[in-house]
């Protein structure tokens, strides 16, 4: 109850029916300064939500251009450069790998100071 119109409504109301009109004016008054009061808090409730949904609304945009750019741009692995890499790798032989070559392992580098393999 907001003091201002209940003041005014209070005093028109006591010239217009005594104590009784003072109490009805009274009340009169506060509904007639609520009632705007109410209509902002409304009208604030209303736009809090039309900003919750314009940004989810953006979210979901935002998201859309997003998925719509990597289809776009998709990258592509180069089949024919993985199939002549192979086909290269095959060539050197079933020994060859990239730690040891087409020669495979020599078998002195095994020998750790004995006779035997790995130094067992």
């Amino acid at each position: 109850m907001c003091g201002g119109g209940s003041i005014g409504g209070a005093i028109t109301g006591f010239l217009l029916g005594g104590p009784v009109g003072a109490l009805a004016g009274a009340l009169i008054g506060d509904a007639a300064i609520d009632k705007p009061q109410k209509l902002q808090e409304q009208s604030i409730n209303n736009q809090k939500t039309a900003a919750e949904q314009a940004t989810v609304q953006a979210t979901k945009q935002a998201d859309l251009a997003e998925q719509a750019n990597n289809r776009a741009n998709s990258k592509s692995p180069d089949i024919g450069a993985m199939l002549s890499s192979n086909q290269q790798a095959a060539k050197g032989g079933q020994s060859s790998t990239m730690l040891t070559g087409p020669q495979g392992v020599d078998m002195s580098q095994l020998n750790l100071g004995k006779n035997t393999l790995l130094g067992a």
